[in-house]
Order: structure tokens, then C-alpha cells, then sequence
């Protein structure tokens, strides 16, 4: 048994490097986050991982650069009508009790089997979560352009609305009346996932449209009230266990608060079916990126026996992946937005012309 208390928890030593490589993660991050609704930690948590940061200290410091981005990014999609700020604190209220649980979770694996047994976790989940969540999304999203882009209400969802179990809820800006019980399990294990793998959103948003009924774009902005509340309240339990590395937190920060505000107007321009295709794209290469990193932790543990050499390739590849999934996103919601903004301005110029 390990104890906590004296557990040591080693912090990276940064170069110009790492230090370059965590704006570029924060910048995407950021990007992704603004433009999908996720915190952005399925790419931050990972990239932190890939430099060596404990699991538990990528966890804790993502958590809490999180929450002031959030709050930008809330803001930013706000004033373009996109925030139902009544689901994000309703979701957010049980949220915060599933970050508390999420944490105890951590903080037990993190005691019985020290910090190799707490990326083990970290990246087990990934994988699973990622590679779940992410094909349904988009594999849904496909089907959602080949029938030309009109996002349908999710039958879950409509069966779901359709059941009056008081106290029912309405979302004005959603256009969503539903049981408050509904509610609790999709703010839940978004709050409990994202305490112990600092990843929220991908299971806030999805829950959101498939459960709730919300639509893609007011899931995906609502997604970041949830994010600032529980990131706050997670933060500050996090730091009084001394697992958060601020120097991290400032670095995804600064790059972060960059790529938000660009992800955040890039949802304007395009359709809601392209917000799932990146979020499903992302979260299928990262997880790609993590499935390489487990033969090492297990190494670690004992479980298995794998010569450095092989590590050291896996952890090769695993980087080489996790950066893939940068570009890629970024690419994505890029060139949508480029594309988008394109045809914008097209009838404008006709009628010019003319």
C-alpha cells in the first residue's frame, strides 16, 4: 500500500522544448475546445503524458487551467446566442458531486498501486471512453451528412422527453422540456470522468444530444459552463493534495486562451454536423496514441516483461499519434471554417457583380 501523503510525485524538468511543444498542445487544446464544447483535455492529457507527467499531475493541472479557459470561451459563445446557461448549471450542480467521487477514485488507485498503477488507469479509460464514444459520434455524424447535414433529434431522447417525471425542466435556448432525472446521470459522469481522467465534455456533450435531446451546437457551448463550475471546484481539491504543476497549468494556458476564442467563432460558420466529426476524429486517433503507452505502465507494475528498446518505440509511436491528432483536428476545423466562410461570401459577391 502506498500513502499518499508520502508519495512522490515528480514533476517534469522543462526545456525550450516541452515548453513549445505544451503551447502548441494548449493552442489545439483550446481550438478544439471552443469549437466542440470539451475542456480539451483528451488532447491535453495525453500530450502532457507523452512529455512523462504523471497521469495524476496531467489530470490535476489540466483540471485547472480549465476552468478559467471555460469561462472565455462560455463568454465568447454566449454572445452568439449559442449558451443554454440554465442546462449548463443544472448539469453542472451534479457534475460537481461526480468530480468529488472521481477525485476519491484517483486518490484510491493513486494509494494502492502509486503512480504507474494511476497512468495505467488514466490511459485504460482513455482508450475504452475514446474509442466507444468517439465511433458512435462519428459514425452519427456521417449519417447526418449524408442526409444533407439536418441534425435529428436522437430517439433515446425523444423517448426520454416524452416520459412527464417531475420536476420537469425547461431549456428555453435548447428548446428542451425534460425530467430533471435525466439530468443528474449526464452531469454525473461528466463530472466523475473528468476528475479522474480529466476528460468531461465527450461524454457532457454527447449525453446532452443523445440523451437530452440538445442540439449539437448549443450541447457543445452549454458543455463549457459545465466545465468552468467543475473545473473551479476540482481545482481547488486537487491543489490541497499538492498534485497540480502550475507551471504546466500556465503554459496549456497561454496557448489555450489563444485557440478558444478561434474554435469559438469558428462555430459559426459551420454546421453542426462537422462539430461531431471533429470530435469523433480526435478522439479516435488519441486513442490510438494512449493504447501504445499501456505495455509500459504495465511493464512498471510487473505484469508483463518488454525490453526498453520496445518502450522506447511504443512511446515513439504513441507521441507520433498524439501529435496526428493535433494536426488533424486542427486541419478540421481549419479548413471548415475556411470553407464555410467561403461560401459565405460567394452570394455576396454575385450580387455585387451583378
Amino acid at each position: 500500500m502506498h500513502d499518499i501523503a508520502n508519495e512522490t510525485i515528480k514533476f517534469i524538468d522543462l526545456n525550450a522544448t516541452y515548453v513549445i511543444f505544451l503551447f502548441l498542445v494548449g493552442f489545439v487544446g483550446g481550438l478544439v475546445s471552443g469549437f466542440i464544447g470539451s475542456g480539451g483535455a483528451f488532447v491535453l492529457t495525453p500530450g502532457m503524458m507523452s512529455l512523462g507527467v504523471p497521469g495524476v499531475v496531467a489530470v490535476a493541472s489540466n483540471m485547472c487551467h480549465k476552468f478559467p479557459k471555460a469561462l472565455v470561451g462560455a463568454y465568447k459563445r454566449f454572445k452568439y446566442g449559442q449558451v443554454d446557461l440554465k442546462l449548463g448549471l443544472v448539469l453542472a450542480a451534479s457534475a460537481g458531486v461526480g468530480v468529488q467521487v472521481g477525485i476519491k477514485i484517483q486518490q484510491l488507485i493513486l494509494s494502492k498501486w502509486g503512480p504507474a498503477g494511476s497512468d495505467l488507469y488514466v490511459s485504460l479509460s482513455f482508450v475504452a471512453v475514446l474509442v466507444v464514444v468517439g465511433s458512435y459520434v462519428f459514425r452519427d455524424a456521417m449519417k447526418i451528412s449524408k442526409a444533407g447535414g439536418n441534425e435529428r433529434v436522437a430517439l433515446l431522447a425523444k423517448k426520454l422527453q416524452s416520459i412527464n417525471l417531475p420536476p420537469m425542466i425547461t431549456f428555453k435556448t435548447a428548446n428542451v422540456r425534460i425530467s430533471l432525472w435525466f439530468t443528474l446521470p449526464v452531469g454525473f459522469a461528466t463530472g466523475m470522468l473528468a476528475a479522474t481522467i480529466a476528460v468531461g465534455g465527450f461524454i457532457g456533450v454527447p449525453g446532452m444530444i443523445y440523451m437530452l435531446g440538445v442540439s449539437g451546437l448549443v450541447a457543445s457551448a452549454s458543455e463549457l459552463v459545465i466545465a468552468f463550475v467543475m473545473g473551479m471546484g476540482g481545482s481547488i481539491n486537487w491543489a490541497m493534495h499538492g498534485m497540480i504543476d502550475i507551471r504546466l497549468v500556465l503554459i496549456i494556458l497561454g496557448g489555450s486562451l489563444l485557440g478558444v476564442q478561434l474554435g469559438a467563432i469558428g462555430t459559426t460558420y459551420v454546421k453542426d454536423y462537422m462539430i461531431k466529426i471533429v470530435m469523433g476524429s480526435i478522439m479516435l486517433i488519441v486513442a490510438v496514441s494512449r493504447a501504445f503507452a499501456i505495455p509500459k505502465y504495465l511493464d512498471q507494475l510487473g505484469v508483463i516483461s518488454i525490453g526498453k528498446g520496445t518502450i522506447a518505440l511504443l512511446g515513439a509511436i504513441s507521441f507520433v499519434s498524439m501529435c496526428l491528432a493535433l494536426i488533424t483536428g486542427s486541419i478540421i476545423i481549419l479548413v471548415s471554417m475556411w470553407r464555410a466562410k467561403r461560401s459565405s461570401y460567394a452570394p455576396k459577391a454575385l450580387a455585387e457583380a451583378r
